[in-house]
């Protein structure tokens, strides 16, 4: 839900803003109040999906005002935040029907998930929610391209080249993707694809033993890392099942149809391969490409990352 409605109550004017930046930079249409009254205005103006409720509020805390919407059967969805919160705080605020409490300074990566999260129990949704720190990160054009390249093609169902030097990001582009996906409940897969001819093709189709990665993915996405790695006898297999859009499934006898979106990872230069045969697999593989840049393309986020992934060490 990148389009909710989201209210943000504060009476502080700098965190107002700053809620305001990090969610509308998301999709999110964000309205802000300064006290209760505000709030209370602005809920009897339009509905909202989400409302992110300061505590500590000089009319009427957030506290008062949560219980004010229960007693009147329209609390919706409420997230509380608070800079000097307490554990009895929180388990008030919840009590009383706030889905979660949320700690000022506000983490940037606990913010999206504990909204992602909210927006998904406000739907009814129930899904495996990927964490926000898969997504691109970073405010330069390299990285909000690529972010809105890969939020454009989400929901078209081709199978995908990710291009870019070993190190840039291309399996957490891919799963990213897949969480936008209409294919974001299936499973994910991984393949790597370096490695002996019959160790892949198992991997790849199952034996008797199990299912292999096509079958795995069914439904869902199969991520390929490195696919101009793959032994030749596999790349053969794979050419087979994309052609036909069967495989047999379990190393058997029995045919099964293809449901599988292919991501896949290749070096930059995948294009200037002389292999006729590759090239196909290629072809068949890249009905889309997707550029992912290197580190020292987007030098200016480096904070931003760093900043990104202590949050997520920490939290």
């Amino acid at each position: 839900m990148k389009d909710a409605r989201i209210l943000v109550v504060d009476d502080e004017a700098n965190i107002r803003m700053l809620l305001e930046e990090i969610l509308s930079e998301e999709g999110y249409d964000v309205t802000t109040a300064e006290n209760a009254a505000a709030a209370r205005t602005a809920r009897s103006e339009q509905d909202f999906e989400l409302v992110l409720l300061d505590i500590w509020m000089p009319d009427t805390d957030g506290i008062s005002l949560l219980k004010e919407w229960a007693r009147e059967g329209s609390i919706g969805s409420v997230v509380v935040m608070s800079g000097h919160g307490t554990v009895d705080t929180a388990i008030e605020a919840i009590r009383i029907g706030a889905l979660d409490f949320i700690e000022k300074p506000v983490s940037l990566v606990k913010l999206l998930r504990t909204v992602e999260k909210a927006l998904a129990e406000h739907t009814g949704v129930r899904r495996q929610l990927v964490p926000p720190v898969l997504a691109p990160v970073g405010k330069s054009e390299p990285m909000q391209v690529l972010r809105e390249q890969l939020t454009r093609i989400a929901g078209h169902d081709t199978h995908t080249l990710l291009t870019g030097e070993p190190g840039s990001g291309r399996e957490a582009c891919a799963r990213y993707l897949a969480s936008l996906s209409d294919r974001a409940d299936a499973p994910f897969v991984v393949l790597k694809a370096g490695g002996r001819d019959d160790d892949k093709a198992v991997s790849l189709l199952g034996d008797d033993r199990g299912p292999g990665a096509l079958e795995r993915a069914d439904g869902g996405v199969l991520f390929i890392g490195e696919i101009t790695d793959m032994p030749s006898d596999t790349q053969r297999e794979l050419l087979a099942v994309l052609e036909q859009g069967r495989f047999r499934s379990g190393g058997g006898t029995e045919l099964q149809d293809l449901n599988v979106r292919i991501l896949s990872s290749a070096p930059p230069d995948f294009e200037q391969s002389t292999d006729d045969f590759r090239r196909e697999l290629l072809f068949h593989l890249s009905v889309v490409v997707v550029r992912v840049p290197h580190l020292r393309d987007y030098l200016e986020d480096v904070p931003e990352l760093l900043r990104c992934n202590v949050d997520m060490l920490v939290d």
